[in-house]
C-alpha cells in the first residue's frame, strides 16, 4: 500500500440504494443534489461520489440530462473531484455508463465483480414508510437480482473510459475475491497503477463489517499490489464511523456519505453529508492524521484534472 500523508476524505452524496422513504434529508433533485455536494466539499471531502435521482419521485436514474443539470453547477462552486457511478442495481450496463461515457469525469466508481445486492432483507422495516411504487419493487426485486460485471465488461471499462477518456478509477471491493478479479485485470493491462481501491463492507452479498475482514483486505491488497495502491474504506449504516477509523488507523482513506449511512448516532439521521464529513475531519485531525486538498488528492490518485472532464 501507498503511504498516505494526507487522507483524502470521499463522500457519496445520495448513492442507489437508499430511497425518501428511508431519510426526509436524502439529495433528490438537481438542487439538492448540488447543495449537498458543495457542503461536502466545504467540510473537507476531496472527492465528490454521485448518483443521479428522477427528481420527481427519487428513483435512480442513469438519464444524462439529470446527471447535466447538476455535474457543472457543483463544479463551477467547488474544486472537489467529481467521482460519477458505473454502478446501479436495477440498470443495463450500457445504461450504466452512459454518464461516464458522456462527461468523462476524473474518477468512476468500477464495480469488481458481481454481487448479490439482497435489498429486500430490508423490506419489512421500511414497508409501512414507502411513498413511491418503485421504492416497493427496488427493494422486493433484487431478491432475485445480481449486480453483474463481467470481465469482458471490466475490459471494456478500462479501454473506454480509462484508455480513451482518462479516467480514473475508484475500485469497489465488496470481497476479498473481487481484489483477485483486480490483480488479473491489471496483470492484463485494462487499468493501470496506481489503483484506488475502495474496500466495501455491510451489504449482503459481500464482507461484513468486522474488524478481521478489514485487515484481511489490507493484507490480501498488500501481497496482490504491494505499493501500486491507495487503500480506502467504506461501511454501510451504523458500522461508518469505527470501520473506517480502523482503517484511518491502519493507513487508509475514508468514504462517508448518505449513499453508505444515513444515520449519525443511534437513532438519529444524519441531516447533510456534510454533518458526516466534518465529523470523519474531526476524528483524523484528533488522531494525528491530516485530510488531504482535491489538488493534492489529484496529485495522489495522479488524476487528469478537473479542466479535462465533459462538462
Amino acid at each position: 500500500m501507498k503511504k498516505v500523508e494526507k487522507a483524502i476524505i470521499t463522500c457519496a452524496v445520495t448513492g442507489a440504494v437508499h430511497m425518501p422513504c428511508m431519510s426526509e434529508y436524502l439529495p433528490i433533485t438537481p438542487d439538492q443534489i448540488v447543495e449537498a455536494a458543495v457542503e461536502a466539499a466545504e467540510a473537507g471531502a476531496a472527492i465528490i461520489h454521485l448518483h443521479a435521482r428522477d427528481p420527481k419521485t427519487g428513483k435512480p436514474t442513469p438519464d444524462v440530462d439529470v446527471y447535466g443539470d447538476f455535474l457543472p453547477r457543483i463544479k463551477q462552486r467547488c474544486d472537489a473531484i467529481i467521482n460519477i457511478t458505473t454502478g446501479q442495481p436495477d440498470c443495463s450496463f450500457e445504461e450504466r455508463l452512459a454518464a461516464p461515457m458522456k462527461f468523462a469525469p476524473e474518477i468512476c466508481s468500477f464495480n469488481m465483480g458481481p454481487l448479490n445486492v439482497g435489498l429486500f432483507a430490508m423490506y419489512e422495516r421500511y414497508k409501512d414508510k414507502i411513498q413511491h411504487d418503485w421504492e416497493r419493487r427496488f427493494l422486493t426485486e433484487t431478491k432475485a437480482a445480481t449486480m453483474i460485471n463481467s470481465f469482458a465488461n471490466m475490459e471494456y471499462i478500462g479501454k473506454e473510459l480509462g484508455e480513451k477518456r482518462g479516467v480514473r478509477f475508484e475500485f469497489e471491493c465488496f470481497d476479498i475475491g473481487h481484489l483477485h478479479s483486480l490483480k488479473f485485470i491489471l496483470d492484463q493491462g485494462w487499468v493501470k497503477p496506481p489503483l484506488f481501491i475502495q474496500s466495501v463492507y455491510g451489504f449482503l452479498g459481500g464482507l461484513q463489517p468486522d474488524p478481521k475482514h478489514v485487515l484481511h483486505m489490507k493484507q490480501t491488497a498488500d501481497d496482490l499490489f504491494g505499493d501500486q495502491y491507495y487503500w480506502s474504506n467504506l461501511a454501510a449504516g451504523r458500522n461508518q464511523m469505527k470501520i473506517i477509523t480502523m482503517g484511518a488507523i491502519l493507513g487508509a482513506n475514508v468514504r462517508v456519505g448518505l449513499e453508505d449511512s444515513l444515520w449519525m448516532d443511534r437513532g438519529r439521521l444524519a441531516k447533510s453529508n456534510a454533518e458526516q464529513v466534518a465529523r470523519i475531519r474531526r476524528i483524523l485531525n484528533e488522531l494525528g492524521i491530516d485530510t488531504a486538498t482535491p489538488d493534492e488528492a489529484r496529485a495522489m490518485l495522479q488524476t487528469k484534472g478537473s479542466q479535462n472532464v465533459n462538462f
